[in-house]
């Protein structure tokens, strides 16, 4: 069953652009085609499919259908499959991801439990989860990680990428990656946006956002104006 209390935010992004640039997402997520099969590729390997699971961490580039595609990152989660790249998704669990690009919480709490391969994390992680995600700007240091999990530094740090999957550094900036989205879509300056997250300015910002989602803000904003494809109920407005 899908756990209420987990901490960890999923993001949901419509993409108006033909492609990607190459980038490792950080976590799980789903790339979802409107009205075509989408590529990816790395090196010399290309996975195809109208809707796809990809591996978090591969630097790869992806090419899209004409009306572009929707994106769900899934924090907290491990990549289930034992594919290098990138799993289709068919079938039954390809019902239940249509659903959830949805938008609507439950399904997606469905998805997350039936990809989840994870035990049940430490409270102590996840309560610092909670609080990285409340102050995005603070950026929490590895001596109150480590104090509220009671380890020895490089103890915690561990810990805490076994629990969620990412770095203790890489969670912050997804985390603060997030926040600024969130900003920006409900209309916030770049600028300001990066201030509110705590970027240096707004060329970190952007930098940091090709890096992990493969397109500038500026584009990832126009892809909020996308109408929902035919089919599928998804909530364009709403990125996080």
């Amino acid at each position: 069953m899908p756990d209420p209390l987990s901490p960890f935010r999923n993001s949901l992004l419509p993409v108006g652009v033909r492609s990607l640039a190459p980038h490792a997402n950080p976590v799980v997520c789903v790339l979802a085609g409107r009205g075509g099969s989408l590529r990816l590729e790395q090196d010399e390997m290309r996975v195809e499919g109208e809707m796809l699971l990809v591996r978090p961490g591969i630097v790869h580039a992806v090419t899209l259908p004409a009306r572009g595609a929707d994106v769900l990152y899934l924090s907290g989660l491990v990549f289930p499959f034992e594919t290098p790249l990138a799993q289709p998704l068919m079938r039954g669990l390809g019902y239940l991801t249509q659903d959830a690009l949805g938008g609507g919480k439950d399904a997606i709490d469905a998805l997350r439990a039936r990809l989840a391969a994870r035990a049940d994390t430490l409270p102590a992680v996840m309560a610092a989860v909670e609080a990285i995600y409340a102050d995005p700007m603070r950026r929490m240091p590895q001596t109150e990680l480590a104090q509220r999990l009671s380890l020895e530094r490089t103890q915690a740090l561990r810990c805490f990428k076994a629990a969620t999957g990412q770095a203790f550094r890489e969670f912050k900036l997804w985390s603060a990656l997030q926040h600024a989205a969130e900003q920006m879509r409900d209309g916030a300056l770049v600028r300001t946006a990066a201030m509110d997250a705590g970027f240096a300015d707004t060329a970190h910002l952007s930098r940091a956002f090709r890096r992990l989602f493969g397109l500038t803000p500026s584009a990832a904003i126009a892809g909020l104006d996308l109408t929902p494809p035919a089919g599928r109920a998804l909530r364009t407005a709403t990125l996080m």
